[in-house]
């Protein structure tokens, strides 16, 4: 039996990774930063108490036996902070927590390392698709700090033999989730007239299920080492769509209108969401082919049936 040492295992993502390793026969271990998550670790996880990552003193017995780590564990927000202060909030987590991470897990023999990573290292959207072979261009310090934790990694694989494996995500979706798509979902079954029936824009989602398969795919798959991935569900959609395909989950039919865009947009920074329009009339997607064509992966789910599945939980 293998054994897989995952970092974030009580969060959205986390959790399901778990499942997913336990399901194909893996040993798991799963590490949290707070005792009072210890009781959402699935069953069959065997508990690690990290805490703060950034702060922690990895012990050599926590990684006994592990053939690889998925980390997930990062800092997403920071509330309240100005910009060098958020800089430095994100880079002490998610760039000096990975690679003390990384370099305690090299040490101690463990084989392979899959970072999870972020779209925004590319940047906050474009007129095409992002790839792997893109410039980076991340535009605030969350984004910054994954490209930097990239770069890191790579170092340490250059040194060290760690098996790296780098999966840029874009926005993840499914039971469970919450922000922005959860958000999406309530305004999508409120059944009120909504402004975006002419934007005509283009996002990738990736539903849980297909990340967490993909996760699985790069852990095994000897020709994913050293190499950075777009995930995806393959299946770009417009604001407009992705709220019929919600709302024709939920039984119900969206009321869509056209409302001029430089309109939708004043009155979005009157109201101070200026932010959540340009996520929602912005195009930012991905091509993930290469991790199709290098790996052979193919998103278990469709959109629709992801759609469905998260709509699903929170009717229930």
């Amino acid at each position: 039996m293998s054994t897989v040492f995952i970092t974030g295992a009580t969060g959205f993502i986390g959790r399901a990774e778990c499942i997913k390793m336990l399901e194909n026969g893996w040993k798991v271990k799963g590490a949290f930063r707070k005792k009072s998550a210890f009781s959402l670790l699935p069953v069959g996880v065997e508990s690690v108490n990290l805490g703060p990552i950034e702060n922690c003193n990895f012990r050599n017995q926590d990684f006994a036996g592990v053939d690889a780590v998925i980390h997930l564990a990062a800092r997403v927000h920071v509330m309240g902070a100005d910009t060098a202060k958020s800089l430095d909030a994100f880079r002490k987590v998610n760039v000096l927590g990975t690679e003390r991470l990384a370099r305690t897990a090299a040490k101690i023999g463990v084989k392979r390392f899959i970072f999870i990573s972020s779209v925004k290292v590319n940047g906050e959207g474009a007129e095409k698709p992002y790839t792997e072979n893109d410039t980076p261009a991340p535009e605030d310090a969350y984004g910054l700090s994954k490209r930097e934790a990239e770069d890191s990694l790579a170092g340490i694989a250059s040194e060290t033999g760690l098996e790296v494996v780098i999966l840029r995500l874009p926005l993840v979706y499914g039971p469970g989730v919450k922000a922005n798509f959860k958000n999406l979902i309530k305004i999508a079954g409120a059944g009120l007239p909504l402004p975006f029936k002419g934007i005509r824009n283009l996002r990738s989602f990736l539903y849980l299920g297909n990340l967490v398969d993909a996760v699985m795919t790069c852990v095994q798959h000897p020709k994913a080492v050293g190499e950075t991935f777009m995930v995806s569900d393959g299946q770009d959609v417009s604001t407009p769509d992705l709220i019929k395909m919600i709302a024709s989950a939920m039984n119900r039919k969206p009321i869509l209108f056209s409302l001029h865009f430089s309109i939708l947009n004043a009155l979005c920074k009157i109201t101070g969401k200026a932010k959540e329009m340009e996520k929602l009339t912005g195009s930012l997607f991905v091509d993930n082919s290469k991790i199709r064509n290098l790996l052979g992966w193919k998103p278990p789910f469709t959109l629709e049936e992801g759609i469905k599945a998260t709509v699903k939980y929170y009717k229930s």
